[in-house]
């Protein structure tokens, strides 16, 4: 897809950093941080060179792809970041996801716990609150995220969310589908005009 048909041009990836997750997560996550290079699409992440994050930014690097990750300072001993690519040390933790979302186009989630939880859900709440529109597209392996959905889908049904909610977001369950379905919903979006994106306070 050519520049002139697409606003996209950087992904932000929220995954988990764990070394002991299933090796076929880890083994994905090099594919489509490979499959973002291949794209011309700069991979946003959260800077350690650990788990499926540390994957992500070997593959796209390795693919020749660029690559930006920001990590707080006292993660940097945790979380042990990719040398190899640009970096950025931050102060805190709401500074680094800040710096992601505003350096991002769009997202894509990966499988991860407690800490990709609780970016995702701030991600959607702010979707819920107008403040953007970017494509969100979770890598559901195994059907990892389903979970995740049957919950939000229980807070529509007892009408505490929209239903509009459950729009915002898509899922494939192969990671050679994650970077096609990016672009196609970017074609959607360009062809049906600009979108709304407001810049959030700190």
């Amino acid at each position: 897809m050519s520049d002139e048909s697409r606003r996209l041009d950087s992904v932000c990836v929220y995954c988990g950093s764990s070394n002991d997750a299933d090796p076929a997560f880890l083994m994905a996550a090099g594919e489509i941080g490979a499959s973002f290079a291949a794209a011309g699409l700069k991979l946003v992440y959260g800077g350690g060179g650990v788990g499926l994050m540390g994957a992500t930014a070997r593959g796209a690097h390795a693919a020749g792809g660029r690559v930006l990750g920001i990590i707080p300072k006292f993660l940097t001993g945790r979380e042990q970041p990719f040398d190899d690519v640009e970096t950025i040390v931050v102060d805190n933790m709401h500074e680094r996801k800040m710096l992601m979302f505003e350096r991002s186009d769009a997202f894509v989630v990966l499988p991860g716990g407690i800490g990709t939880l609780e970016e995702i859900i701030e991600l959607l709440s702010w979707r819920r609150l107008d403040l953007h529109q970017k494509p969100i597209v979770f890598h559901n392996p195994r059907g990892f995220w389903d979970p995740l959905f049957a919950l939000l889908q229980h807070t529509i049904d007892e009408g505490l969310t929209p239903p509009a909610l459950a729009d915002c977001w898509r899922s494939v369950e192969r990671a050679e589908d994650v970077t096609p379905t990016l672009l196609s919903w970017d074609a959607e979006t360009y062809q049906s005009g600009p979108q709304t994106s407001v810049r959030l306070l700190t």
